[in-house]
Order: structure tokens, then sequence, then C-alpha cells
């Protein structure tokens, strides 16, 4: 069976083959890929990446940080639970190998311990050094091929010169300038080196690609998993009854939502109710106070359609700030693909789609968008006509255009 196998043993000898060595097959170069923790809600490098992987081994490795930790009850237990798991790779021979539920071929996760953000010159050779030693026998035991060093985490820019890998590649998904919970300045004085020195430079908006250079750097917008949003799903046992009309939002519930205007449309729509799916990461005391509205926590991307599919209007109520500017929400195609009515706050990523999502920047306004979304929603082939807006905007599509430009490295 194809699996995405998380390292956690010194010997990896019993889990390599002949069999599942690109090398020997397709002689596709490998990937040692830099990126969030895998597994929970799929970034864009993780659905890339389970794509690029069908014919190419990946060491995949587990996030490096991008803010120093603080003393709080959050960070104390993620520094344990990676040193745990260090000691387990450095020390238990015989350890268990784990798998996500996800059947990924050739994928391999391992959890490094490091320095995060690291920003004196010390600490920045440091970090590079620790990770190197940990990194390196992994990447000659599992014997990939000329393999190319992928890093969505600008973080990693001290690094590339001590690894055996022969290309960097830099995909850029965020403005980690003004994103929210990280050491920007510092985070940017990595991007900066990591970017002069990448081969390739993938950015994943226009805004975002603006800021490389251009000989080197190429445009990727988001892409979907199209059969997963458009295909029937059953109807989540959580959702509340359909009594009234539904609006909903899934992702995060952090700085970049725009909750004053929320709690101003909820409070004028008393008979909708409002969905909200997602880790709170601000305090949401103001949309708590309202009796029509449901907080259902985080969900496991797979079963998004159960609740997306059954709501009448689907939520982008963004704050107009640097990293929303900068941003293409990997839920505004889902979104599409669902085929619901869309009502945004107006920010770059929605002008692709004009004319089918409906963009409001005030509380009178968002309530009539929402209202008019949710007559329209009967109209014939209204759906189809969202659904037709992805094209051959899938994960698969962009996959194969990313592979295209690996194998020009």
């Amino acid at each position: 069976m194809n699996k995405t196998v998380i390292l956690d043993a010194e010997d990896l000898a019993e889990i390599l083959s002949p069999k599942t060595s690109s090398e020997n097959n397709t002689h596709k170069r490998d990937l040692v890929v830099f990126g969030e923790d895998w597994g929970g809600l799929p970034s864009s490098t993780q659905h890339l990446i389970r794509h690029l992987a069908k014919d190419r081994k990946v060491l995949w490795v587990n996030s490096i940080g991008l803010r120093t930790p603080r003393f709080c009850t959050h960070d104390i237990k993620r520094i344990a639970k990676k040193l745990c798991f260090f000691i387990q790779q450095a020390f238990i021979k015989n350890a268990e190998n784990f798998t996500t539920k996800e059947d990924f071929h050739n994928i391999f996760v391992i959890r490094p311990l490091s320095i995060p953000a690291p920003s004196s010159q010390f600490a920045r050779k440091f970090s590079a050094k620790l990770l190197k030693m940990q990194i390196e026998p992994y990447i000659k035991r599992l014997n990939l091929h000329n393999p190319i060093l992928w890093s969505s985490l600008p973080t990693t820019s001290d690094l590339p010169p001590l690894l055996p890998t022969t290309s960097l590649v830099y995909y850029c998904g965020d403005d980690f300038s003004g994103l929210a919970g990280v050491d920007n300045q510092v985070v940017t004085h990595h991007e900066e080196k990591l970017a002069e020195n990448a081969d390739l430079v993938i950015a994943a908006s226009k805004h975002l690609a603006a800021k490389f250079a251009p000989h080197k750097t190429r445009e990727l917008l988001h892409g979907v998993d199209f059969n997963l949003f458009s295909q029937p799903s059953a109807r989540a046992s959580d959702l509340p009854k359909r009594s009234r009309p539904t609006a909903g939002f899934y992702g995060s519930l952090s700085e970049w939502l725009d909750t004053e205007l929320l709690s101003a449309v909820i409070a004028k729509l008393p008979n909708w109710n409002f969905v909200f799916i997602g880790k709170e990461s601000i305090d949401l005391s103001s949309l708590k106070s309202h009796k029509n509205t449901f907080f259902l926590g985080a969900k496991e991307h797979a079963v998004l359609p159960r609740y997306s599919q059954h709501w009448d209007v689907s939520l982008l109520p963004f704050r107009d700030n640097k990293q929303i500017r900068a941003c293409n929400p990997l839920k505004l195609l889902e979104y599409l693909a669902v085929g619901k009515p869309i009502v945004a706050t107006r920010f770059p990523a929605v002008e692709y789609h004009k004319g089918v999502i409906q963009c409001a920047n005030t509380p009178e306004d968002f309530i009539i968008a929402m209202k008019l979304g949710y007559q329209a929603a009967s109209l014939p082939f209204f759906s189809r006509a969202l659904q037709s807006r992805i094209g051959n905007n899938t994960w698969e599509e962009k996959s194969r255009q990313v592979s295209q430009w690996l194998d020009a490295l």
C-alpha cells in the first residue's frame, strides 16, 4: 500500500526498496520540502506535493518555525512534542513507523529540532548546522535522486548550501512581511536571501510575484480538488436545521476576519443562521453574543463539503490589510466548486471572478448581496455557472505545470 510515512526511527532500510525508487523508474528529480507540519488542513504546498509525489520521492521536513517561541502553554507543549520525536528519531532504532490516514506514496515526513526564526548570525549558523545534522542522513538513506530543495518557509535561507541538493525552489504562498503571528522583520530578511539564491520562485498571487526577480519568478494561482467539493456529500449532523437560511465560513478564525462587519450583519439578520468552522485564534465574543451564530470547531478538509454544500451562502468577510491584499484563499475555488452563492469583501483575489462573486464592504451592502445571492441560487444552472469558473484550475493541472518547471531546472 502506498502511504505517507512519518519517520520516527533511525533505521529506514526496511522501507526502502528498488520498487519505491524514482531513480529506477521515471528519473524525475526527488524533493526535500520544508513546509508546515504535515497533516491537518492541507496547504497549497501539501496539495501540490501530493500530486508531485506520484513520480518523485519526497522528504517532507515539518515546520521549523516563523517566530521565536513564547513562554505560553501552546508553545511549551509544541517544543516538548518536537523534543520527544527528536529523541525517538535519534535513539530508538526499532520504533514503529506511524502513517497518516491518507495513502499518498513516496512522501516521508520528519520532525527535526530547530531554532525558530533565528536572527543573530550565531543563531542562524547554529540552526542551519543543527538542521543539516538531522536532515542529511535521511536524504542519503532514502537515496534521493538529484534532489531539489523546495522551501515554503523563508527561514530555511541559510540551509541550502549545507545540504546535498543542487537546485533551490522558493514557493511563496503568503506575504510574510505582513503575516500575523510571525517575526516579520526577521522572516523578511531570510526571505530576501532565499529568493536571491533560488533557481525558481513560485508565487501564489500576482501581488506576491511582483516582489521577486521577474526572470525566475512564476505565478501559480491556487487549484482545487474539484471532485471532492462538487460531488454531492451527505449533510453534516451538527449543521443547524433547515428552518431558515444559513450563511457559512470555514478557515482560520484569525485577525484577518472582519468581526465588526460580521457582527453588524448578524445583528440585522436575526432570521438567518451563521456557521463558523475553524480554529479560534482571536476573541470572538462579539459574534458569539448573537443567538443565531454557531461555532463548530475545526474540521478535517475531507468533510468540509458536508457543510458548504448544505448552507445557502458562502462568506469571505476579510479585513483590508497587507496580508489579505496579497492572499489567494484556498477556500475561494472550493466555494466555487460547491456552487453556492459567495459574498465577499473586496480584495484582489476575487477580481479574477467578477460577475459570479458578490462584493460588499459595508453591513448594508453585505446584507443586500447575501439576499440577492440566496434568491439567485434557485435560478437554473446557477451552480454550474459558478463551477464553470474553475476551468482547468485543479491541483492536478497545477502540479503538472510545476512538474514541467522542475524538470527544466
